[in-house]
């Protein structure tokens, strides 16, 4: 595949994402308006579906950049809550649902330490 039919195929992806997203958007914005009584204008839905794309975007472009700066390849609770620290109320929010989630797993499956070959085969005898 040439570099101009990967670019195609990756807009491609972005707009047809972009178009679900909105669509998402102006779902929710219809039934949060309608379950407060109040009407919202399209082009005010396509503003805010929109705006919230290109946040969203912003969000995700942060969030891979605070996964490499930490050595990752994946995106971690803690960067997600460090991506919120602007927003104290968001931000305990986050760290609150981290805990919950914590606290909800089983011990099992948490993860272990991890041993060096050398223990493992101690650990055999």
């Amino acid at each position: 595949m040439s570099d101009v039919e990967r670019e195609e195929e990756e807009e491609s992806v972005s707009e047809l994402l972009r178009d679900r997203f909105r669509l998402c958007t102006i779902s929710i914005a219809e039934a949060e308006a309608k379950r407060n009584g109040m009407e919202i204008s399209q082009p005010i839905m396509a503003c805010v579906s929109d705006l919230a794309f290109k946040y969203a975007k912003q969000l995700a472009k942060d969030l891979e950049l605070f996964a490499q700066h930490g050595g990752r390849k994946s995106v971690n609770m803690e960067d997600v809550i460090l991506s919120a620290h602007r927003n104290d109320h968001l931000s305990a929010s986050l760290r609150s649902f981290c805990n919950d989630l914590k606290a909800k797993e089983p011990q099992s499956d948490r993860k272990r330490k991890k041993t060096t070959k050398k223990e493992d085969k101690i650990a055999d005898i």
